[in-house]
């Protein structure tokens, strides 16, 4: 390519290796969930090309991958009576159908899914999030009001409180800008069952003589410094701020989980380990993203060109971006033992109809074994008429609700998330 820095390396034994210097750029973060140390960062291709870290100083629309935290929120236990779209489950119905919605500035909002013109009808939570649906998402963030989206995601550290011009519907599919590093770190709040934690570089300044003249933890420790008796083992009190529902969060975990599993991000199931996550691509496919976990590690990548334009038909984060992490993981996770994700004190974990979220039955087809709140699980004498969010509502009068009965879409391209328009 004309303007293209070629360096070429040739050894003694006369064979020469060919290496261009890429134009696009990615970054990666990994994290402790449970400490905020910062454990790898990778601010770009190369630091002597610039010292330009996009893991903390680049803003960009984390498209899909914004949609667990969408989910979060309206997971949450309802604040007060009739309170819309909160206390819902992952086996909750949403409508998957064509939407519109008024935006507030004359201009009409009307998403579709990445699989353009294919919608699945009444969907459940999970599926909607393992299919990265967007109508779906869009009717949740109607149904909680944008402002409502943007405290939960403040809460997290991705926006700042101040910045509520981000506050639209569009929210709910990535358009408002932020960085990896703050993405990374609210998954990291999830992962560890909502407690708040920041990013920690350092973990203490020594001077010329060895003492500590900064420590980064300043956690308190019953007993370390008690001389040993035989008594037990010391304790540090958890402190931390409970930032969201250790329910909610144990949720969206297993939600994500199945995005691995089952969704846009199968290419992730070699490493062989409990592992969740979720892809994000915004509009254009000039931003791919795949933030995604093990019980004790969370690992954000993003992949895109410095000045935003189209990284290529396709090139989605399914694509790009959770090989990435796919092929980190395997590394960091090749000598650790495979745990589970640690679940919370009142969980319940009940079987249910994948398809229909409800007690299985004799048409039942597949099962799943689903995690609820007490009292919000699905019983015998529920009866055969769910409750679907969003069914025959568009959120702009006028606007055909479009279809509430599944159609019979093939099987979900790579990554069908688009943020953005989308």
């Amino acid at each position: 390519t004309s303007g293209a820095a070629i360096y070429v390396q040739c050894p003694r034994d006369g064979r020469c290796n060919l290496r261009q210097t890429p134009a696009v750029e990615g970054s990666l973060v990994a994290m402790n969930p449970h400490t905020g140390r910062v454990l790898a960062l990778i601010g770009g291709y190369d630091f002597r090309l610039g010292d330009f870290s996009r893991v903390t100083d680049a803003h960009r629309q984390p498209g899909s991958s914004f949609k667990p935290i969408v989910y979060a929120a309206s997971l949450e236990p309802c604040a007060s009576e009739g309170q819309r779209g909160c206390g819902l489950t992952p086996a909750t119905l949403i409508d998957d159908a064509p939407f519109a919605v008024e935006a507030g500035d004359g201009t009409v909002w009307a998403p579709d899914n990445y699989n353009r013109d294919t919608f699945l009808g009444p969907t459940t939570m999970r599926v909607g999030l393992e299919r990265s649906l967007n109508t779906m998402t869009a009717r949740l963030v109607y149904e909680m009001g944008p402002e409502r989206v943007f405290d939960f995601a403040s809460r997290l550290g991705i926006y700042d409180p101040s910045k509520r011009n981000l506050a639209v519907f569009s929210l709910g599919l990535g358009v408002g800008e932020t960085t990896p590093l703050r993405m990374t770190t609210a998954y990291a709040m999830l992962v560890n069952g909502g407690r708040r934690i920041n990013p920690i570089f350092i973990d203490r300044i020594q001077d010329r003589d060895g003492v500590s003249v900064r420590r980064q933890d300043q956690r308190a420790c019953d007993g370390c410094s008690a001389p040993w008796n035989g008594q037990g083992a010391p304790v540090i009190p958890d402190v931390r701020e409970q930032v969201v529902d250790p329910i909610t969060a144990y949720q969206v975990v297993s939600m994500a989980q199945g995005v691995v599993e089952r969704g846009t991000a199968t290419v992730v199931k070699s490493v062989g380990k409990t592992l969740g996550g979720k892809t994000g691509t915004t509009n254009d496919y000039k931003d791919a993203w795949f933030i995604g976990f093990s019980p004790d590690l969370v690992v954000g990548v993003w992949v895109g060109f410095d000045t935003p334009r189209s990284l290529g038909e396709g090139e989605a984060g399914g694509r790009l971006a959770a090989p990435i992490f796919r092929d980190f993981m395997a590394e960091a996770l090749k000598r650790e033992t495979d745990t589970p994700f640690r679940m919370p004190a009142g969980v319940r974990l009940v079987r249910i109809d994948a398809r229909t979220g409800q007690v299985p039955n004799a048409s039942t087809v597949d099962t799943i074994i689903e995690a609820f709140r007490p009292g919000t699980e699905p019983t015998e004498d529920f009866g055969s008429s769910p409750i679907i969010i969003g069914r025959g509502e568009t959120g702009f009068p006028g606007v055909e609700g479009g279809p509430t009965q599944p159609n019979q879409p093939g099987q979900p391209k790579q990554d069908d998330g688009l943020g953005g328009l989308y």
